[in-house]
């Protein structure tokens, strides 16, 4: 029997998140929140990304991160769930870097994508 799996994460910025998600290439919705999975079940998130299987998938706060909520059964990206998962988290975790420095006025000079996924940024500040 199939069920909804939750599993951790350390997103703890929705528009971080949603940023993330857009970066790959990922649609997701926040307006209809209801995932839905195996013989009809439905479960709450605070974002849903639909597959084509009518199997949903999305991410729900549960109070300290948002849990990434799935029947794992039918996933159906392009990515395995591991690296689903990492590499949201390398988008999300670029996209805090980039907002905290422009918050401290750094500016990003030069983005480098090294052979193995690695991103390395150069920034600066003018005084």
């Amino acid at each position: 029997m199939s069920h909804f799996s939750k599993l951790k994460t350390t997103l703890k910025d929705l528009t971080l998140l949603k940023r993330a998600l857009t970066d790959l290439s990922i649609g997701w919705e926040d307006s209809s929140q209801t995932l839905r999975g195996y013989k009809g079940q439905t479960s709450f998130a605070n974002i849903v990304i639909k597959q084509d299987n009518n199997y949903d998938i999305g991410f729900v706060w549960n109070g300290f991160e948002y849990q990434l909520i799935a029947d794992l059964q039918f996933w159906q990206q392009a990515w395995s769930v591991e690296s689903f998962l990492d590499k949201v988290t390398q988008r999300y975790a670029y996209n805090s870097i980039i907002q905290a420095t422009q918050d401290t006025g750094f500016q990003s000079v030069e983005e480098v994508v090294q052979e193995n996924g690695t991103i390395k940024l150069t920034l600066q500040r003018w005084k």
